[in-house]
């Protein structure tokens, strides 16, 4: 008998199988390998789940910073007509459908239903609620309340998102939570992407099985059986890339398995929600239900009908194969293939399927709410102002709300004006024009408008903020303010010499600005010295003041640093439109000093207020409030009958309101700084190579403002007579109002001239030269007068 020797090497039998040493060597090789697999799995396993819990638990998206315009305020008597509330209505993407759902307005007329959404705003959360808007005559009659049928004094309607700062990834996400996802999108994503959800445990073992047969069957990959929780797994919230290999859908499953062993249904749905991709834009990637909502429909996800509920859920398979925008006819076949999911599992009934199915799809072609930065120029305001609590890289990605003072109607209306002014102003002549505005609300110093330039849409040089250009007559109310601050010695009626005049410079130089018509008009009031934009006249006020003053008058209001010589009075001064801007809300405001603002505060995520820059201003000093009211009466007067006077003829006199003419030089720069009882306007017109253009004030930049008001609604402005005694003049005294030749003036109370009666009839000649009272029957030129800048005086060997 032969004897086995189970030390030597197995060799096979006569029937040609393995001996039992070969299957003892099988089992402890696949022993050895089932142990090796173990000891890498489970060290493996531990660290997916540590990186489930660092990545999934934390939900540390990176969600954009948004910056929104400021809420529309509509209260009984305010400026409004219907096409500016329909402007503001559609920027914040209202939808004229009734009026019932949140978002939703309805108009008869100048009747609108509208039914506001929440919202926070810088002083706490604002509630939706339905209103009735009635407008009448440009302005709003009344404001009620259709809930409680009450008048109200006033309502908030939430406001345009007007921009957008990403952080290093450029996702557009809007977090929500379960319950704010419409209970549809909830129930028919399950119906159609994983039935099982609600059972399963991270995977389908038996849809795995069927698309395994049936990609087999094909002989390529053609039907996937991967459960939501493995779809949320692979977006990219852990970090698994896209390729289709086994390694990443074994990464993929064992991710799925974890984040089903450590959270619920319901969070893992939620986080499902806010991530999931459902579109591009360029290099911003769309992300999330409720970002989507906007991308595609430009709604809020509460506002989604049934078939756009359906294609939300349909683009979920494909974003660029179903791309409503570039492929409708595949988006709209898979979201009726939505809809039949939907009816065949209940969700909707045959009627609603029917009446969905047979609905175009509702998609909006400019998501404009989503955009980057539509608004470059106010963008970059906001942006400055920010900076100095906000470093460059805080903001962006922060999830952060920035509520602005932009007002979308008036935004439209500046950027309208420019585009029309200057296209109408190009001629072979003249170089190419650009310009720069800043709009503002008198009320409290908020910046509602801003262009940087005639391509607003374009980033770029911001020539609202950073052109510097020499101002011109645009600061010369500054000199005559400084005057009127002394009642006892200057009035508006007071006789100024607007002759031939020299200012010693030193150094044996002299300085002699003339006036832009090449004449000189003797005696004239002072009112029509500012009101024709004499240089003369100016000049011999200016050095009763002072240059220095003027100096620190400017750098008081406007931070403006300007030297101190004699041209400065003629505006020889280079500054941009918003700091003329800052400089001038003094005179609108009525004297108060109102420090420039286009953020009215930042939110938090949470949307509680943790900044504010939306201070009440000071009340006006008693003699601020008198000087800037007479100025104020002085440059209505310059609207009605002196360089703004094309106003008028431009059917704006119902505005009554007061404005400044600037030109510089050679016509290089035309400026025009004009305000009404709600606004304030300040606009250069120019050339960016310093050429001269041929426009004056009046001509270029007047325009432009003319533009805007033709169509912007704003109050008249109603200067108050509070300090102020109106009395009639003939000369240099007051007199009976009935005689012949009167003229009234305002006085600061109690510096009203000595009283005369009424003298003999006789011409005034001391105007009879051509300006002053001739000038209010339109003789004279629409021209203001340019800065005539002295040569500079060479440094002394002490400097």
């Amino acid at each position: 008998m032969a004897r086995i020797d189970y030390d030597e090497d197995e060799h096979d039998d006569n029937d040609g199988q393995a001996g039992p040493g070969w299957r003892r060597r099988l089992v402890t090789w696949t022993l050895a390998a089932g142990g090796l697999g173990l000891g890498f799995l489970i060290p493996y396993t531990l660290y997916l789940n540590h990186e489930v819990g660092e990545r999934f638990g934390q939900l540390q998206w990176q969600i954009p910073t948004r910056v929104y315009a400021r809420p529309l305020e509509v209260a009984p008597g305010a400026a409004l007509d219907a096409a500016t509330l329909k402007t503001e209505l559609d920027a914040a993407s209202y939808r004229e459908d009734g009026g019932e759902r949140p978002g939703t307005y309805a108009r008869d007329g100048g009747r609108f239903t509208i039914a506001s959404r929440g919202f926070n705003d810088v002083d706490g959360a604002v509630q939706p609620r339905r209103i009735e808007v009635s407008l009448a005559g440009g302005r709003i009659a009344a404001v009620r309340d259709l809930t409680s049928k009450k008048a109200l004094r006033s309502a908030r309607l939430d406001p345009a998102r007007i921009a957008t700062l990403y952080g290093q990834k450029q996702e557009e996400r809007r977090l929500v939570r379960i319950e704010e996802v419409p209970e549809l999108l909830v129930t028919g994503l399950q119906a159609v992407e994983d039935r099982d959800f609600n059972h399963h445990f991270g995977i389908d073992l038996s849809g795995m099985a069927r698309a395994a047969f049936k990609n087999v069957a094909a002989g390529r990959a053609k039907q996937g059986a991967s459960t939501l929780t493995q779809q949320l797994a692979r977006s990219g919230l852990l970090g698994i890339g896209q390729e289709q290999t086994l390694t990443r859908k074994g990464k993929e499953i064992i991710y799925a398995l974890l984040i089903e062993a450590r959270y619920d249904k319901r969070t893992i749905l939620e986080a499902y929600f806010n991530q999931v991709y459902l579109g591009q834009r360029g290099s911003q990637a769309i992300h999330g239900v409720a970002a989507a909502s906007e991308f595609w429909f430009g709604r809020d996800l509460r506002d989604l009908n049934t078939e756009q509920i359906a294609l939300l859920i349909g683009i979920v398979r494909g974003p660029s194969y179903y791309d409503p925008r570039r492929n409708p006819e595949r988006a709209l076949g898979r979201r009726n293939f939505v809809l039949g999911e939907m009816l065949e599992t209940g969700l909707i009934k045959q009627e609603e399927h029917d009446r969905a199915v047979k609905t175009p799809l509702e998609i909006t072609q400019n998501p404009g709410n989503i955009a980057a930065n539509r608004f470059p120029a106010y963008v970059d305001l906001i942006r400055r102002q920010l900076a100095r609590d906000y470093p460059a890289d805080a903001l962006a990605g922060a999830g952060l709300s920035v509520m602005s003072g932009m007002s979308p109607a008036a935004q439209a209306q500046a950027e309208g004006a420019v585009a029309r002014t200057l296209k109408s102003l190009d001629n072979k002549r003249r170089p190419p024009l650009q310009a720069g505005l800043v709009v503002t609300d008198v009320h409290n110093g908020e910046v509602v408008a801003v262009v940087g330039s005639r391509e607003f849409t374009q980033p770029g040089f911001n020539r609202a903020v950073e052109a510097q250009r020499p101002v011109g007559s645009l600061l010369k109310p500054f000199v005559y303010l400084l005057a009127l601050a002394r009642p006892s010695e200057f009035n508006l009626s007071t006789w100024i010499d607007d002759s031939p005049v020299t200012v010693k410079l030193g150094r044996g130089r002299n300085w002699n600005p003339g006036n832009s018509d090449g004449r000189s008009h003797g005696l004239v009031r002072m009112v029509d010295a500012l009101a024709m934009s004499y240089n003369q006249a100016t000049v011999r006020i200016g050095m009763q003041v002072s240059p220095e003053a003027i100096g620190e008058l400017t750098q008081k209001l406007a931070g403006i640093q300007a030297p101190n010589n004699p041209s400065l009075i003629l505006g020889a001064v280079d500054q941009s439109p918003y700091a003329m801007a800052q400089l001038y809300q003094f005179l609108a405001s009525g004297g108060e000093v109102q420090p420039l603002h286009a953020v009215r505060g930042v939110l938090d995520a949470q949307g509680k207020a943790v900044k504010r820059y939306d201070k009440e201003p000071a009340p006006a000093q008693e003699g601020d409030a008198i000087a800037a009211r007479l100025i104020t009466i002085a440059l209505q007067q310059a609207v009605t009958n002196g360089t703004g006077r094309q106003l008028i003829g431009d059917g704006l006199g119902k505005l009554q309101p007061a404005g400044k003419t600037g030109t510089s030089n050679d016509g290089r720069d035309s400026w025009f700084a004009g305000w009404t009882g709600d606004h304030l306007a300040v606009i250069w017109v120019g050339n960016d190579q310093n050429q001269t253009t041929g426009l004056y004030g009046a001509t270029g930049a007047m325009r432009v403002w003319s533009a805007i008001f033709s169509r912007l609604p704003s109050a008249p402005l109603q200067v108050t007579d509070k300090g102020i005694d109106w009395q009639p003049v003939i000369g240099s005294n007051s007199t009976d109002a009935a005689c012949a030749g009167a003229r009234r003036f305002p006085f600061v109370a109690g510096f009203a001239p000595q009283y005369a009666p009424c003298p003999a009839p006789q011409p005034e000649a001391e105007e009879s030269s051509g300006g002053g009272w001739r000038e209010w029957f339109g003789i004279g030129k629409d021209k203001d007068e340019p800065a005539r800048e002295p040569a500079p005086t060479p440094p002394s060997p002490e400097q």
